[in-house]
């Protein structure tokens, strides 16, 4: 940021330590998200990789329906809207027909984890070389807080209400885990959103993740976990500490497939 010399001495030199500045990829218009929700700190990350690999004007994103159905507003780069679930597929064909774009989805754990398991599953074994982005937060955010394939035992949900009964509906998915087991996926990583130090490292798996379809080695995963304050009726704060408290020790932080041929950034 350049100062402007008309300033008192003490406001210009705070405003020559101010370094943050809006990513280029990033459209610059208030977000529907809930208070607190960081599914903006999630499109900040993809905007500032996107700019920083020099790659906004050859990507094409893929939205979901979900939370995120509205992501296309939010970057600045050629977005599709997908049926429910059926980012990848679209995806896919995007890709195909023109192998030379940058081609990402974003979707939330009902989407991707729920009606779009078998669209990601067969993405992932034929190895595809896209760039999925998956926000993971244990419950149907849009749709009213239902239980999701990623809520957690005992979870209370509005289709749950007195907590996820395993008996009856068995244990959350792990999609990392599961992704990871795929020949054809070659780097899935989970990482969490709750606090900085996390969030740093959670960019830097989704540079990874899409240095990994530069160089066309096949398919990229990176799972977030992320809140949603409103259906777990708590306060922003209390939602980041219930990532860490709870979700971390279901869903594992970590690599859990990392190709030898990749370049690490």
């Amino acid at each position: 940021m350049t100062a402007d010399s008309s300033q008192p001495p003490g406001l210009q030199a705070i405003a020559e330590r101010i370094t943050y500045q809006q990513p280029d990829s990033w459209a610059g218009v208030p977000t529907h998200y809930c208070p607190g929700c960081t599914h903006g700190v999630a499109h900040r990350l993809v905007a500032e990789v996107l700019d920083e690999l020099g790659v906004a004007g050859r990507t094409i994103g893929v939205a979901p329906v979900g939370c995120a159905v509205f992501a296309y507003r939010y970057f600045n780069v050629d977005f599709a809207e997908a049926a429910h679930g059926r980012a990848p597929a679209m995806a896919t064909g995007i890709k195909r027909v023109l192998p030379d774009r940058v081609v990402f989805t974003y979707q939330g754990d009902g989407d991707l984890a729920a009606i779009g398991a078998a669209e990601i599953l067969h993405v992932a074994a034929r190895g595809e070389n896209i760039t999925t982005i998956f926000i993971n937060n244990a419950t149907y955010g849009m749709t009213g807080g239902q239980m999701a394939p990623t809520s957690l035992p005992g979870q209370k949900t509005t289709s749950s209400p007195f907590g996820r009964d395993i008996e009856m509906t068995g244990m959350p998915i792990q999609m990392s885990e599961l992704i990871a087991g795929l020949p054809g996926a070659v780097y899935v990583a989970r990482r969490s959103l709750h606090n900085v130090k996390e969030i740093n490292k959670a960019k830097k798996a989704i540079r990874q993740a899409f240095e990994i379809q530069l160089q066309g080695l096949g398919f990229a995963m990176v799972e977030l976990l992320s809140n949603c304050p409103t259906n777990w009726e708590m306060t922003p704060t209390q939602s980041l500490e219930w990532i860490e408290t709870m979700m971390i020790p279901a869903f594992p932080l970590g690599d859990f497939k990392v190709p030898n041929g990749a370049k690490q950034s």
